[in-house]
């Protein structure tokens, strides 16, 4: 289900406040900037659980021309189940491993890396199984437009090398697991949904099909 108009608006909103002041107006100019980013955190904030002075801080943060944020995540199968790992931050509900994609590293290198931070595990990306459009999937409400690119990955080393990796310095996630397609947890749908997570599955049945994109 896509993204209410009202929180579409508020999006497109807080991005000409961020981008109109990224080019230095003028003070009178620079002051409805500010306006219309207040009016979208508030709009936000009708959406969601937080309040319009933490969305403000979160606008605050962001500088530079408005553009997507882009979310990496990685699709590993063994023996026909998918892993997923438990995020912390979202009352330990299930996700596929990834997050945001840094400055410096393509979007295959970031999902390596969010795989290996995440669970330990080593991986190569094999595919692009889809690149998602956030607002129009059946995700909870989000400050900002984002893209969702989904890669399918294998292992290259069946060990998992957690002292390693930075999950136990970061303390993100929780536990790491395989799950059949009839047999998912409870998911983290800021992240991922299962409708998304069934379509990979055919994917992997059928490794022919093209990249899936809205």
């Amino acid at each position: 289900m896509p993204i209410s108009k009202q929180v579409d608006w508020a999006q497109r909103l807080q991005a000409i406040a961020q981008t109109g002041l990224n080019y230095q107006p003028n003070p009178f100019d620079r002051e409805r900037y500010e306006m219309i980013r207040d009016i979208a955190a508030e709009m936000l904030a009708e959406n969601s659980n937080s309040t319009p002075d933490a969305i403000r801080m979160i606008f605050d943060e962001q500088t530079g021309h408005a553009t997507p944020k882009t979310d990496v995540r990685g699709a590993v199968f063994q023996d026909g189940k998918i892993l997923l790992v438990q995020e912390k931050l979202d009352d330990y509900r299930w996700t596929l491993p990834g997050g945001w994609a840094d400055i410096g590293e393509s979007a295959s290198e970031a999902v390596v890396r969010e795989i290996y931070e995440e669970t330990g595990y080593y991986a190569r990306p094999l595919k692009l199984l889809a690149l998602y459009d956030r607002n129009k999937h059946d995700h909870p409400p989000f400050a900002f437009h984002a893209f969702k690119a989904f890669f399918l990955c294998e292992l290259t080393d069946p060990e998992r090398h957690v002292a390693e990796s930075t999950t136990a310095s970061y303390g993100e996630t929780g536990d790491v697991g395989w799950f059949g397609e009839d047999d998912l947890p409870e998911l983290s749908t800021m992240r991922v949904t299962r409708l998304q997570i069934s379509r990979f599955f055919t994917h992997l049945r059928h490794p022919d099909l093209p990249t899936d994109f809205d």
